[in-house]
Parts: C-alpha cells; sequence; structure tokens
C-alpha cells in the first residue's frame, strides 16, 4: 500500500460523538484515548530538570546509564534473569507508536510478506504493514499463520481486551515463528497492571522471560513504554531489548534515520526505571478507578469480557459498538468504538481508566442513574 493509500485516522470519527458529549451538564467524562491525567512523579521531573544541559548529540543507542538501567528492570521486575540479556540486547526508542508503526520497514519486511497480530488489536500493528507494503493478518492462532509470516505481533497484556498470554501461550508463538523464521515481538507496555487471578499476585509473563525463551532470544524481541507506568506519555519513552542481531539492525537504520531520544529524556528513563514506589502508586489509582467503573458498567447492562490486566475495560451490551458508543454519549461518556481494533468485535467498546477519580466517580453516578432510570444524585 502507498503512503497516500492509508485509512483516514479512525478517531476522526468520533468528532460527532464527542460534540454529543459536551452537551452533558456536568461535563464530558472522556475515557476514550487512555492519554494518562495523573501527574508525572517528581523523582522523574527532577531528573529530568537537572539533564537540560544537552548541547552534545545524544546518543542513539543510549547512555550507558539508560541501558544498564533497562537490563536491571528486566531482571527485578519481569523476571528475565539468568538469560544473559546484557546493553548491547537494548535500544531506547522514541515512544513505542513509532516503534510499532516502523518495524517492519526497519526489519526489510516488504511485498508478499505477511505481518500477524493479534484479533483484537492496536490498529498500529496493521498500518505497520501498510507502510512496509505487506499484508496484515489478525489470528491468535499459530496454527493459522501462513508460511509468508515474516513478522509476529504479540500484545499482552493486550489493547484493547485486556487479554494476559500465559507462559504456555508466548512459548507456543515463540515455537511457530522459529518454524516459519518469523521475528516474533512482544508488545509488553502494561505489563505493570494485573488485575484479576492470577495476574493480581503473578507477575505478567514477557517473552524473554527464562520460562518461555530460556537464553535464546534468536528473533526475538519484547516493546515496553513508560507511558502509563510512571505517567509519561508527553516524554515518548519507550524501549526494546532482545535478539542482539535485531537491536544492531534497528540500531543502523535509526542512526542513519536520525532516531534517537533526547538526552534530558534519557536521564528522566534512568529515574523511572529505577523507581518502583511511584509504580506501585498509579496502579493503586487504575485499580481504584477500576473498581469504580466496572460494576457501575455491568448495571448498566454492559458485559465486561478479558480484561483481566491492562489499562482499558472490553465490554459490550450486545448491540453494534456505533449505537452503544452513541448511547454513552447521551450519558456524556466518550468510550472507543470494537470497530476501530479489528473487524472481529464490532458490538465491543473500549473504556478507560485513564480520566480522574472525580471524572470516574461521575461516569460510574450517570451509567448507575441510567439503569434505573434517575438523575445523579437523586
Amino acid at each position: 500500500m502507498a503512503l497516500g493509500a492509508l485509512p483516514d485516522y479512525p478517531w476522526d470519527l468520533m468528532v460527532p460523538y464527542r460534540e454529543r458529549a459536551a452537551v452533558h451538564p456536568d461535563g464530558v467524562v472522556d475515557l476514550s484515548i487512555g492519554s494518562p491525567v495523573d501527574e508525572t512523579p517528581a523523582v522523574i521531573r527532577d531528573a529530568l530538570s537537572a539533564a537540560t544541559d544537552a548541547h552534545s548529540y545524544p546518543q542513539t543507542v543510549g547512555t550507558p546509564e539508560l541501558r544498564r538501567a533497562i537490563v536491571e528492570w528486566f531482571e527485578r521486575r519481569r523476571g528475565v534473569v539468568g538469560t544473559g540479556l546484557s546493553e548491547r540486547n537494548v535500544l531506547p526508542t522514541i515512544g513505542s507508536k513509532e516503534l510499532v508503526a516502523l518495524l517492519p520497514l526497519m526489519l526489510g519486511v516488504g511485498e508478499g510478506d505477511v505481518v500477524v497480530h493479534p484479533r483484537a488489536a492496536y490498529p498500529t500493528y496493521a498500518i505497520g504493514a501498510a507502510i512496509a507494503g505487506a499484508d496484515a493478518l489478525a489470528s491468535d492462532d499459530p496454527a493459522e499463520w501462513p508460511e509468508s509470516t515474516k513478522l509476529v505481533w504479540l500484545n499482552s497484556p493486550g489493547n484493547p481486551d485486556g487479554r494476559v498470554l500465559d507462559v504456555d501461550a508466548l512459548r507456543a508463538a515463540q515455537t511457530r515463528a522459529r518454524e516459519l523464521g518469523a521475528t516474533i515481538v512482544s508488545d509488553e507496555c502494561y505489563a505493570e497492571l494485573g488485575w484479576d487471578a492470577p495476574w493480581d499476585a503473578e507477575r505478567v509473563p514477557s517473552i524473554l522471560d527464562p520460562r518461555v525463551s530460556g537464553e535464546n532470544r534468536s528473533n526475538t524481541l519484547a516493546v515496553y513504554s513508560l507511558s502509563k507506568q510512571s505517567n509519561m506519555a508527553g516524554y515518548r519513552a519507550a524501549f526494546i531489548a532482545g535478539c542482539g542481531l535485531l537491536i544492531e539492525q534497528l540500531t543502523n537504520v535509526r542512526k542513519h534515520a536520525g532516531l534517537m531520544l533526547p538526552a534530558p529524556l534519557q536521564a528522566a528513563m534512568v529515574a523511572a526505571l529505577g523507581d518502583d514506589a511511584h509504580v506501585a502508586a498509579q496502579k493503586e489509582r487504575y485499580r481504584a478507578r477500576r473498581d469504580v467503573l466496572l460494576p457501575a458498567l455491568e448495571a448498566a447492562g454492559f458485559r465486561i469480557d478479558r480484561s483481566e490486566a491492562g489499562l482499558y475495560l472490553w465490554a459490550t451490551e450486545g448491540r453494534d459498538a456505533w449505537e452503544s458508543i452513541g448511547r454513552l454519549a447521551d450519558l456524556g461518556i466518550v468510550g472507543g468504538p470494537g470497530h476501530f481494533y479489528g473487524v472481529h468485535f464490532p458490538e465491543h467498546v473500549r473504556l478507560s481508566l485513564t480520566a480522574s477519580d472525580e471524572r470516574i466517580g461521575q461516569a460510574a453516578a450517570r451509567l448507575r442513574a441510567a439503569a434505573t432510570g434517575s438523575r445523579p444524585g437523586d
């Protein structure tokens, strides 16, 4: 597909629903995009401020401090221990979306190749395939992946559906990708946000977990972003880790293209990766909001599917998603239609936990009132 033939940006279709929601007398509750509303922790902002004398060009590969921080984070937070993961296996990126969109192109995927992604999927996986001129296939079953597969995207916990892939599922996907000679990449940006058993107590596994990959990282990569765990969406701070040969290839392309993270942001990432306290505090904020919003949606007639982890509730009331989006807009609530996440879930809507406690409470009150035919506060 030529770049000029890319589809229109899907969220532009939400403009009339946003306008409809805006007339609500108590204001809009925006649960659509999932942009953090809580402040960036002081430990991160202080590190950024202290690093603003950035007169030299930054390093594409990241400072030694940042690369060490990423490796140590994988060991401490993701259970990637005893695998030999080192500084040569990691690379910072300018947020994760640009990486997702450009990775097929940077890996040499092209016409006649297939990029596999989940059935309920962040749309940029398919856009990345289109940019590279490849074909996208939505499939969660490794047995369905064709011989022409060159890149496999996993997403655990999933966006939009909060689906978690356990060790066995990750291993089965990796095994099939290796049979095909394909690169497999696990997008793990919501890994710190586990809610339902067993993920309320157990760590969401990474594809680099030794139970999945052992010490063999060949053609295997994991992606992570600090946007949600650390409220750093405006910083565009993310990284990729795994196969050293692929990291070298990506580094070379990014050097030629000038894709490098600004030096002050690299210092901020070091601070964020080294401080677990703010991550735990942010998770509790999202837990509290989820505990308010989820039962209110159920009271209003929605069924919550999956959503065992991640930043969203994946809900349906058994009607076309656009009808549900309209119903929510009439309550002053903005969500995201399942149509944006592939053709397989036309009756689902995605609702984000990224709104203030007050706004989440307001949404819950409106949903409960709609269920009883009363007005909030009656």
